[in-house]
């Protein structure tokens, strides 16, 4: 069961979409929904290591502070806005008979501010970065290598998918990651109307066969069905026309096997993803 679900903010125009996204999952769970506002700390603005006046300094902070409360308070607004629009109800005392919102303020930074309010979260919703702007990217990395629960990356969208969690695809190799993932998305998994299990069959080793993860789901009460897409080096690419090819509305998956930086560089199977997806991906790492 989803209980809570944590969007970290930073006033980049994405809240609204990332957020859209998960009230379509509180709404089906009946959960909360914490946007969470990192506010840069004025320090954190100064420049390293280089001397500045006292007078300059205080400037620096004052007109820092200035800017954060107008786009706090820029936020704030927007969110009142959405509580009607997303159906949520605005309530700091969540308790699970209806779909609710919350807006949380805190200074400091923002991998250490998604550390604390993701690790006590059902799940972190995200924006897929854009590449052309360069933004999102440091968002996403410290979501799925810091606060320990599934990260659920957002596409931008003119207009929000219709279910989410509803036909759910899950990549499957028998590793370590993909069996973490499964494990992790087990409560969206029981209250999904069809669950894809989608394999290239070379990587399964004994015991971590898909048939294993088939028995292990219906002991789990979740039916599935297999789809095997055909092997080859652009696995990222395979997976995502694969799910959207059997009409999924989520791919969950195991985030970076190997380290951020090499996939970076060398264009992994998860940056694959990351870069070109079009439907929310729901990843653990």
């Amino acid at each position: 069961m989803i209980r809570k679900i944590t969007v970290p903010v930073r006033g980049d125009g994405k809240g609204d979409n990332v957020v859209g996204h998960a009230a379509i999952l509180a709404r089906r769970f009946n959960a909360h929904v914490e946007i969470t506002h990192c506010r840069p700390r004025p320090e954190d603005l100064l420049p390293y290591g280089v001397p500045i006046p006292d007078f300059l300094r205080k400037q620096i902070r004052e007109q820092a502070t200035a800017v954060a409360d107008i786009e706090e308070e820029g936020l704030r607004a927007e969110l009142q806005d959405l509580v009607v629009t997303l159906g949520l109800t605005l309530s700091d005392t969540p308790d699970g008979t209806k779909p609710t919102v919350s807006f949380v303020e805190e200074s400091g930074r923002q991998v250490d501010v998604i550390r604390r309010h993701g690790r006590l979260a059902d799940l972190v919703a995200v924006a897929k970065p854009d590449l052309d702007r360069n933004l999102g990217s440091n968002t996403l990395k410290a979501a799925i290598f810091n606060a320990g629960t599934p990260v659920l990356m957002c596409p931008a969208r003119e207009t929000l998918p219709a279910t989410l969690g509803s036909h759910l695809a899950l990549a499957w190799n028998g590793s370590a990651q993909s069996a973490r993932a499964l494990s992790q998305a087990l409560p969206l998994m029981r209250h999904a109307e069809t669950v894809s299990l989608l394999s290239n069959g070379t990587d399964a080793g004994p015991g971590t066969a898909l048939a294993d993860a088939e028995q292990f789901l219906s002991l789990h009460g979740v039916k599935t069905r297999s789809v095997a897409f055909p092997a080859g080096k652009t696995v990222g690419k395979l997976l995502l026309e694969t799910a959207k090819a059997e009409g999924a509305d989520m791919l969950v998956m195991g985030a970076y096997s190997e380290s951020h930086e090499r996939e970076t560089l060398f264009g992994g199977n998860t940056q694959v993803v990351v870069d070109t997806s079009e439907i929310p991906i729901l990843f653990s790492h």
